[in-house]
């Protein structure tokens, strides 16, 4: 799966950038260093004029490829959930017991990640780290309607409904696999988080994953 997966071009909306990063050496350097840069300080500290000093370029450089720290963010998002969505793609396919497809589905979206070694400028485990603590924040703002209409959670959203699909697979007559998938998805990012920081107010520890809490969760709610 490397193999194929190193041959791959993750697609992104091409709204998002005002030149694609993934075209010029600068550009994959923008997003290289803003990802250790979001995972250092955090988005909220995170400025262009701050990646520019550790690019070694002009703040006005960056903007040559997105016009907001937000874009950009939307832009690394996007860019993971399209990784994902190959992941989850190719260890499914051949699967043809519905309930192991999904388990390998839901092993996809909910486990922890591991940087891949195919895809030079983008560590995918340091990525994971930003997406846990800061994707919401793209959802979670005025422009989200906006944003939902021009297609920037796009693949998200067809992350979220190849489980519908096995859901359905699993169990027709369930009658809230939407909302099941969703809350797989997104649920993850959130139990990974509580398992790091809040740790009190989870059952996920270092024996116990989320991806353990989500199976035997599927187990109970689909049979």
């Amino acid at each position: 799966m490397q193999n194929i997966l190193s041959n791959i071009i993750i697609s992104v909306n091409d709204k998002l950038y005002v030149k694609n990063p993934e075209t010029s050496e600068l550009g994959k350097k923008i997003i290289e260093q803003s990802i250790l840069l979001i995972d250092e300080i955090g988005f909220e500290n995170f400025t262009f004029k701050k990646l520019g000093e550790k690019i070694n370029s002009n703040e006005s450089s960056i903007y040559r490829y997105f016009e907001s720290k937000h874009k950009l963010m939307l832009y690394l998002s996007s860019w993971y959930w399209g990784w994902i969505e190959y992941k989850l793609a190719f260890a499914t396919t051949n699967v043809s017991n519905p309930m192991e497809r999904l388990k390998k589905g839901i092993t996809i979206v909910t486990e922890k990640v591991e940087d891949d070694s195919t895809t030079l400028h983008i560590n995918e485990a340091i990525l994971n780290k930003i997406i846990i603590q800061e994707f919401t924040k793209t959802l979670l703002t005025k422009e989200v309607d906006e944003e939902n209409k021009i297609g920037f959670f796009l693949v998200y959203k067809r992350v979220i409904n190849r489980i519908i699909e096995m859901i359905n697979e699993v169990n027709p007559d369930y009658a809230f696999a939407k909302s099941l998938a969703s809350s797989i998805v997104e649920g993850a990012l959130h139990q990974h988080f509580l398992k790091d920081h809040l740790k009190t107010i989870t059952n996920c520890n270092e024996t116990v994953s989320p991806t353990d809490f989500y199976i035997n969760l599927i187990e109970n709610t689909l049979r």
